[in-house]
C-alpha cells in the first residue's frame, strides 16, 4: 500500500514486515491526528507479527507542541500492536529535540532509534533481522 499527502507518505512492505515513511514540513495537531489514523489503517496487514518502521524526517521542520502527545499516543499504540523497532532518519536539532519528547511521551526510547543517514538506519534494521527492499529508497526521493 502506498499513501501520499503533502505532509507525509507511507509505503508498506508486508513481505518484510516494514513500514517506510517520509515526513514533510511543519505539523499542526490536525495533521498529526490524520497521520495517526492513516498509519493505524496502513499497518493493519503488519500488526499480527513483529514489524518495524523506517521514517525519513530530513524534510520535517518542526511541530506545534500539541503534536507531541498525539504522536506519543500513536507510538504507544504501535508498540501495543507488535512494533518491534522504529528508526528515524533526522539531521536537524530542532526536530531532534521534539522527536525525543515524542519518544518520552510514547515510552519507547528503548525501541526508537535515530540516525543521520538512511544507510545507518537500514544497517541497524538489517542487524535486527529485517530485510530492506532493494527499492526502499524510492519512497525517500
Amino acid at each position: 500500500m502506498n499513501l501520499w499527502s503533502f505532509e507525509y507518505s507511507f509505503d508498506t512492505d508486508v513481505k518484510n514486515q516494514m513500514l517506510y515513511g517520509k515526513i514533510y514540513g511543519i505539523w499542526k495537531v490536525e495533521t498529526a491526528k490524520e497521520y495517526a489514523d492513516e498509519m493505524k489503517e496502513t499497518v493493519k496487514p503488519l500488526i499480527k507479527k513483529p514489524w518495524a518502521k523506517l521514517m525519513d524526517l530530513t524534510n520535517w521542520k518542526s511541530s506545534h507542541p500539541e503534536v507531541i502527545e498525539v504522536i506519543g499516543n500513536l507510538n504507544k499504540w504501535c508498540r501495543q500492536n507488535n512494533m518491534e523497532w522504529t528508526v528515524f532518519i533526522i539531521n536537524h536539532q530542532v526536530g531532534y529535540g521534539q522527536l525525543m519528547r515524542m519518544f518520552d511521551s510514547g515510552k519507547y526510547s528503548d525501541i526508537g532509534k535515530t540516525f543521520r543517514t538512511m544507510k545507518e538506519g537500514e544497517d541497524f534494521l538489517m542487524s535486527k533481522g529485517y530485510n530492506i527492499r532493494k527499492d526502499s529508497s524510492s519512497i525517500f526521493k
